[in-house]
């Protein structure tokens, strides 16, 4: 590895995944910091390099495995360390590429510098993995990079079994913090001017299993209850949420408490039942529709998104028409279309006694969708042009332009001033002060 001889030691990261990779890496960065290392931007010379690896798909991986010899070739001699989902879930394959140094565990994510303090050379790379199953702590992660909007994990793990996932494989059983340490974690992002909290993890409606605290028994709504009285937040987004986990009470509580939005994300995965049944999911289309009645009927204007599975190898040609029926006469706002990719060691790869779709028509499927899911979004834009909602405004800047959400997640932009950056404010949608970007969601 680099030899530390600066007089402050570097590192760089690289994250790939979902948003709950980035509040962890995000987490590892100020534990860098407090140990007196300077964060560089991935591919310039470090003295460590942490990537954090998602593999949610087959193509998730190659861009793991690719990403990793980036940067052993752009920084020789860096410390290498990869942690996360990929690094759990095929540790040999991680090890096996020349010039990593350490693998870890999602469960010994957490535990980096007790693992590796010394971060010195190895023969032989150092491969931390444990038995995930064992794993029942929770490690803490908050993602903020700018004074608008937080990032907090309140969840880890699944209990779950759906035959396409490995994130029960890659990230173990639910767990959580307790109420009061993410009512504390809230109060601190408050303070800092923050004005939004997203609230993350990988089932969040499994929060609190087994979680006691001052407030009692903890469960999902008991969260958002304690939540709603932390001072100086305007707005919590619920990231996404299971469709037999999002109850009438959760629904009924949102839409009566404003520092909660009018913007739900419940996946879906496909509008068959045979399909649904063949996933696992815990849910018929009867439910997920239910769901989005209710909400409306409580929220009329609230943005409802959907993540959607192609290629299943129980979706034949009239069950993906049936799916995709069925969300076309859904008023969603948009979905999230994933192509179906065998994943080692699922019920789906191993027991399912189905053909595999071939990949010309997953990825003709992939397209329908993703075509409707346009359509959508720029009927739900349209449909509020003419109509004020607040915006809470971003630092991000492009072409003399800054961006903001509406609290129904629609993406507005305006004329860039330094002095709205972090400002919520009602805006006229349509107008010079908030033009719609139809790339919102």
């Amino acid at each position: 590895m680099r030899r530390l001889e600066r007089q402050m030691p570097t590192v760089t990261f690289h994250t790939l995944g979902c948003k709950l990779n980035y509040a962890e890496s995000s987490s590892l960065k100020r534990d860098f910091e407090e140990r007196g290392y300077g964060v560089v931007p991935f591919g310039a010379a470090s003295d460590v390099t942490v990537i954090n690896t998602c593999s949610v798909t087959a193509e998730a991986d190659r861009k793991c495995r690719q990403i990793i010899r980036r940067a052993v070739r752009s920084s020789p001699g860096t410390c290498v360390i990869v942690t996360g989902c990929y690094a759990q879930l095929q540790p040999e394959a991680v090890a096996a590429i020349e010039g990593v140094d350490i693998v870890l565990g999602s469960g010994e994510k957490g535990r980096l510098f007790d693992i590796v303090a010394a971060f010195s050379p190895r023969q032989h790379t150092q491969v931390e993995v444990s038995c995930i199953g064992d794993v029942r702590t929770f490690e803490p992660a908050l993602l903020s990079d700018d004074r608008t909007r937080a990032f907090l994990k309140i969840q880890d793990g699944c209990d779950y079994t759906c035959s396409f996932c490995t994130i029960p494989q890659a990230r173990g059983l639910s767990r959580s913090a307790s109420i009061d340490q993410i009512v504390d974690q809230a109060r601190s992002i408050a303070l800092r001017g923050i004005r939004e909290i997203v609230l993350t993890g990988v089932n969040v409606g499994l929060y609190g299993a087994g979680t006691h605290d001052s407030n009692g028994a903890a469960d999902f709504l008991s969260l958002l209850r304690q939540l709603a009285l932390v001072e100086g937040i305007a707005r919590y987004r619920i990231t996404s949420i299971e469709p037999n986990l999002l109850t009438d009470e959760i629904i009924e509580f949102v839409a009566a408490t404003p520092a909660f939005v009018p913007h739900f994300h419940i996946p879906l995965q496909s509008g068959d039942d045979a399909v649904l049944g063949a996933m696992r999911r815990r849910y018929q289309r009867s439910r997920y529709a239910d769901r989005i009645a209710y909400i409306l009927r409580h929220m009329p204007d609230a943005a409802i998104g959907a993540d959607v599975i192609v290629g299943f190898p129980a979706e034949t040609a009239e069950r993906f028409e049936n799916t995709r029926l069925f969300l076309e006469d859904l008023p969603l706002a948009y979905l999230h279309v994933f192509t179906y990719s065998e994943r080692p060691n699922t019920t789906a790869v191993d027991k399912l006694e189905f053909d595999p779709i071939p990949r010309p028509v997953r990825s003709t499927r992939s397209a329908c969708l993703r075509a409707l899911s346009s359509a959508k979004r720029s009927w739900f834009a349209r449909r509020h042009e003419g109509t004020v909602r607040p915006v809470l405004w971003e630092r991000s800047q492009k072409d003399g332009r800054m961006a903001g959400f509406t609290d129904n997640y629609i993406r507005l932009n305006r004329r860039f001033d330094a002095e709205k950056v972090g400002v919520m404010e009602p805006v006229l949608i349509g107008s010079s002060g908030g033009r719609i970007m139809h790339s919102a969601f």
